[in-house]
């Protein structure tokens, strides 16, 4: 289904008018007036259908993280998941953490069940090309808990996790933002494939423009740090 989201926040001025705050004000010749009028307005909508990819990108500090909760919290459809929500695991191995969907030929999905996972030769192959998707595919790093991962393979478990669950619309903040851009590259490539396939749709955030040759968005929002959001379609 084609879906509508869109960003509409403003941060203004309401902090209490210490002494310290007053100091700094006259230092710089700063007015209340002024700062109360320097609010920044995040304002944004986009129109995505299954399978495409929206990556919003722009320098630090200019509202990217804003722009992609504000999709979130605005995205009507219950079938949603953000990556940083997904628990770490400390009681079981990332390979049995991950739960696998399969969609049959009318692109609907269906969950393996446990039994049906241990008695499958399919299933246990679709986990481990689910973290290899992810970039998770060193066998120790399998063979441990999502919790005693490093931060970078934390984040890549996060993405394993998500793209194996039952939701349509993904989003994703600080994307492979802490990862070696070899790495990143390749998650971004796996997952352009992975979204044509699926069908699933993917909101991503991040400063890096590094991976637009390998995600090949659909979508393009560029943030300023003035506040102004441009936003790109494909073709």
């Amino acid at each position: 289904m084609n879906i509508t989201l869109t960003a509409n926040k403003m941060f203004d001025w309401k902090l209490p008018l210490t002494g310290k705050v007053s100091d700094v004000m006259r230092a710089f010749g700063i007015t209340v007036q002024r700062l109360k009028s320097n609010a920044i307005l995040h304002n944004c909508t986009i129109n995505l259908s299954p399978g495409q990819i929206c990556y919003i990108t722009g320098p630090s500090g200019s509202g990217k993280s804003v722009i992609l909760r504000e999709f979130y919290n605005h995205c009507e459809n219950e079938n949603k998941l953000n990556i940083d929500d997904i628990p770490l695991a400390n009681d079981k191995t990332c390979v049995d953490a991950i739960e696998k969907i399969t969609n049959n030929q009318d692109t609907n999905y269906k969950r393996i069940t446990n039994n049906q996972r241990a008695n499958s030769n399919t299933g246990f192959l679709e986990i481990l090309r689910t973290l290899s998707y992810a970039g998770l595919t060193d066998v120790f790093c399998v063979l441990n808990s999502p919790a005693n991962l490093s931060e970078g393979q934390k984040y890549r478990y996060r993405i394993a996790k998500a793209i194996a669950s039952d939701k349509q619309f993904i989003f994703a903040d600080e994307f492979c933002s802490q990862l070696d851009r070899v790495t990143a590259a390749v998650i971004s490539h796996n997952l352009r494939k992975f979204a044509t396939k699926t069908g699933k749709t993917f909101i991503l955030a991040s400063a890096h423009d590094d991976l637009l040759a390998d995600l090949r968005p659909e979508v393009i929002v560029i943030k300023h740090l003035a506040g102004e959001a441009e936003v790109v379609y494909k073709n």
